[in-house]
């Protein structure tokens, strides 16, 4: 009886598959990219998931996120844990904090891989700094307007945050999904195969592109 990894199980293979399900990854945000990246990778076999974000969904979020009206309000992490838990049965272990420099060695500790999906440049170098520091491998995603990125550090480059208000500016849900899907394919990848891939999305000319380092 084929179960609910049975076509992600032929496409990978169920040995590889199984590996999956002891790594340790932190995603750093629920937000657009987080929140998409947790959904995808929890119906891909993954089953250490920890999340870390503090903000509560609002109404705004509901046309790139994974949250509907009914989760506007509530803490992201929580919202995101009953969503998955219901789809998958896959608990979330979650974070309701902001992570900064203070307390990101503590909140990324014991991680396999720590995949950073912030939305400001605070707490992306709060990430990047604790993992150099303890050597954990860190994937960054991000995008802005037309452009999305999938990058490895120590490549990465932490932008500098875009006006006054990380919420208002122009983000179209396909580009936020391309995105996601790009980060957990290069994770799978990574963790599989031991790539370390970096990509490029643009959504105007629909293209991903290696990323050149």
């Amino acid at each position: 009886m084929p179960d609910k990894l049975h076509h992600e199980r032929l496409y990978r293979g169920t040995d590889k598959l199984a590996g999956l399900a002891d790594v340790n990854v932190v995603v750093c945000g629920a937000g657009a990219l987080g929140s998409n990246i947790v959904d995808g990778l929890s119906r891909q076999g993954f089953h250490q998931l920890r999340v870390i974000d503090n903000d509560r969904v609002e109404e705004h979020n509901v046309s790139t996120q994974v949250y509907g009206e009914g989760d506007v309000g509530a803490l992201k992490v929580d919202a995101l844990r009953n969503k998955v838990f219901r789809a998958v049965s896959v608990e979330l272990q979650t974070e309701s904090k902001r992570l900064d420099d203070r307390n990101a060695k503590r909140l990324l500790r014991k991680a396999g891989l720590v995949i950073d999906a912030f939305d400001n440049s605070a707490s992306r170098q709060a990430v990047q700094t604790a993992c150099r520091v303890e050597g954990l491998p860190c994937l960054h995603a991000g995008m802005y307007e037309d452009y999305g990125e999938v990058v490895w550090d120590p490549a990465y480059r932490v932008p500098q945050d875009v006006g006054e208000d990380l919420c208002d500016y122009p983000l179209a849900r396909n580009l936020a999904m391309l995105t996601a899907t790009v980060a957990c394919e290069t994770t799978v990848r990574h963790l599989l195969h031991g790539a370390d891939e970096s990509w490029s999305i643009t959504l105007r000319d629909l293209a991903i592109r290696p990323l050149e380092r």
